[in-house]
């Protein structure tokens, strides 16, 4: 039985919405729910709300579904598995290290608590004042180097996967300074990640420069150890040198496009579709060519939206260059510039020695001396032609694979998005967490393992999202996922408590998709 309640407090009435029920015989409220003053009702019954005296708007649809993701691969029960129940402090900032560094990399993890809707549905057993960077530090401080890697080893191996697994190399993975001046430490990554989805498992940093750099061969002879199975390696070009690619390696990389012309001169008719679905705009040829003296398999590719952005880099960039030789024509012309001719032909060889202009832009220094020295430059549109039917939108890949061509391209581009992933998620500078710390090694490898989970984790939503359907980047994912906020809306006080209310910000038809493909119903206010 339902029914309205008045009670005096502090000399003003209060009404409450009581449902009673009779329990053993005798009558007793079940539940009790607080409606405010009169005026309150009478708002209510009109249909006026009133107006929120404030608002506040929380980051709530990328946080909510890399946690959704977190929860169904059970990353912190993998964690804890490693380090035992005792140490599950740790496994819980780790966790929340990885949903921090997959939403908002740039903002201290602080200031990301406070304005992150997670506080709701993250259940970390922490004090909100223990959400800290230097906590976070002090935590994970003694983590040693083999339960970084057993903690890796032990969330890949619940991430669903095909067989095939590659091994890849980022060498600008990070850099790691105190400041914009000071000396920094630069590191690469070697990993073993998925065919489907490049969704790293297993990976190794190490320090860029110096002695006793690791060979990218020798890393995947460890890595591969750490994994069951067969490993197939991809290159980028020139990468090639530090594998021995006759020893029975499984392989698939990229080869210079200038040292093959004849395949470069193939006429665009032999090139066939690669699969419009996944990869729309991308044709492509397959051949046998000497490639290391040796016969191999070649498949020359052409995508017609890298095409187009070249063409578009290479107009500026020639742009660029014949303002600079106009401007040095008029300045030797009008006599400002009266530099020796050696020192303008260093600059002129300068402005021309871009990718592909010397190609098709050219420039004469007449005169001898200083006041007589004048400047002409012509453009061969012929090369330039040439330039724009052989060179732009292509790759040349080499293979032992008998694989599709699908695959083979699928494979070389898993390079492509682990390093776009962890450029977005370190940024290309790595500034310390605060001016008085170092970048030991310990702390490096831990940056690192967050990272490597970071990536893991949004690689694996981004896979779910190709399987529905929706092309997008990691990049392009959370940025749809974080267009969908949660606002918390604050009314004034009638003499009790203050009336909060939380509402989620419109979605489109794409951010719909993704609420309802991550399941952030579950997380809804």
């Amino acid at each position: 039985m339902a029914s309205i309640v008045g009670k005096r407090i502090n000399g003003r009435t209060y009404y409450y919405l009581v449902e009673s029920e009779r329990v053993d015989g005798s009558p007793r409220i079940v539940s009790q729910r607080y409606l405010g003053s009169a005026a309150d009702v009478a708002a209510a019954l009109d249909g006026a709300t009133g107006l929120p005296e404030s608002t506040r708007h929380l980051a709530f649809g990328d946080v909510a579904a890399v946690w959704s993701t977190l929860e169904r691969l059970q990353v912190r029960q993998a964690i804890e598995d490693v380090l035992t129940p005792r140490r599950a402090k740790i496994a819980t900032y780790l966790v929340l290290a990885v949903l921090h560094r997959a939403t908002a990399p740039d903002v201290p993890l602080e200031d990301w608590w406070k304005g992150a809707a997670a506080a709701r549905f993250v259940r970390l057993r922490l004090p909100a004042d223990a959400v800290r960077d230097e906590e976070f530090w002090r935590v994970t401080r003694r983590l040693t180097r083999g339960q970084l890697e057993r903690i890796e080893d032990a969330v890949a191996a619940r991430i669903p996967r095909e067989s095939v697994t590659l091994a890849v190399d980022v060498p600008n993975f990070a850099t790691y300074a105190e400041s914009d001046t000071a000396d920094a430490t630069l590191a690469g990554l070697s990993a073993l990640v998925t065919l489907d989805g490049a969704i790293p498992l297993v990976s190794r940093v190490y320090r860029r420069g110096g002695l006793g750099v690791e060979p990218f061969g020798v890393a995947v002879d460890r890595l591969g150890a750490r994994q069951a199975g067969e490993v197939t390696v991809v290159f980028d070009t020139g990468q090639h040198a530090q594998l021995d690619l006759d020893s029975g390696l499984h392989f698939v990389g990229a080869l210079p496009l200038a040292d093959f012309p004849d395949l470069l001169a193939r006429p665009a008719s032999s090139r066939r579709p690669v699969d419009p679905g996944r990869f729309p705009g991308l044709t492509a040829l397959e051949a046998r060519t000497n490639v290391f003296g040796v016969q191999r398999r070649v498949v020359l590719t052409h995508s017609a939206r890298l095409h187009a952005a070249q063409s578009r880099s290479f107009a500026q960039a020639l742009s660029s260059a014949t303002r600079q030789l106009d401007g040095l024509a008029l300045a030797l012309e009008a006599g400002t510039n009266r530099r020796p001719r050696e020192q303008l032909l260093t600059d002129i060889a300068r402005i021309t020695r871009v990718r592909w202009v010397d190609r098709v832009l050219s420039a004469r220094l007449t005169g001898s001396r200083p006041g007589e020295l004048r400047l002409e430059h012509r453009i061969d549109e012929a090369a330039r032609a040439r330039l724009d039917e052989e060179f732009f939108g292509k790759q040349l890949l080499v293979t032992d694979h008998d694989w599709p061509v699908v695959d083979v391209v699928t494979a070389y581009r898993a390079r492509y998005h682990l390093d776009s992933t962890v450029r977005m998620l370190n940024g290309s500078f790595v500034a310390a967490p605060a001016p008085r710390w170092d970048w030991s090694e310990h702390r490096m490898a831990v940056h690192s393992l967050v990272t490597v989970l970071a990536t893991a984790v949004t690689h694996v939503m981004r896979r779910e999202a190709d399987r529905a359907g929706l092309d997008l980047s990691v990049r392009e994912l959370l940025d749809q996922l974080a267009g969908i906020g949660e606002t918390v809306l604050r009314y004034p006080s009638t003499g009790g408590r203050p009336r909060t209310r939380r509402v989620l910000t419109a979605r489109d038809a794409t951010q719909q998709r993704l609420f309802e493909l991550f399941g952030l119903g579950a997380y809804a206010p």
